[in-house]
């Protein structure tokens, strides 16, 4: 896997940004451009287990909220791959990788960072998918 960072600078406060980011329905808004039909199952909460799952597919990936500072901070690390929503584990492709979002403000305007170990074979779908989720991430924190 490989360490990739996106980032984007958005014209409202981190608290707003985190909130788009988790609440289901723009959480599902926008992981939907990077998977179709994107979802997730579990209480955020350090040491819990969050799965996230495509309601179209029904592969996913099941991660340990391993560091969690609410309007600042999350890192995952992804514990199983999944199939069947949730239900069967699969190949290993995400297993052991990390994912971080961390928000910091400055006059009003949040930069979003998102961190993430990515398989090889996935290195391009997602430089091509998380920066367009990071565009409609803006759009809805921006009320465009």
């Amino acid at each position: 896997m490989k360490e990739t960072n996106f980032s984007i600078q958005i014209n409202a406060p981190k608290e707003y940004v985190w909130t788009i980011l988790w609440e289901d329905e723009t959480f599902q808004d926008w992981a939907s451009i990077v998977d179709e039909g994107t979802y997730k199952k579990g209480t955020m909460k350090e040491g819990n287990t969050m799965e996230f799952i495509s309601a179209v597919n029904g592969y996913g990936v099941t991660s340990l909220v391993e560091n969690l500072q609410p309007h600042e901070f999350v890192l995952f690390r992804h514990r199983a791959d999944t199939k069947e929503s949730g239900q069967q584990e699969r190949d290993n492709e995400w297993t052991g990788g990390k994912e971080s979002y961390t928000l910091s403000e400055v006059n009003g305007v949040t930069l979003l960072v998102i961190t993430m170990d990515i398989p090889k074979e996935q290195e391009e779908t997602f430089a091509d998918r998380i920066p367009k989720a990071l565009e409609r991430i803006k759009e809805l924190a921006e009320g465009e």
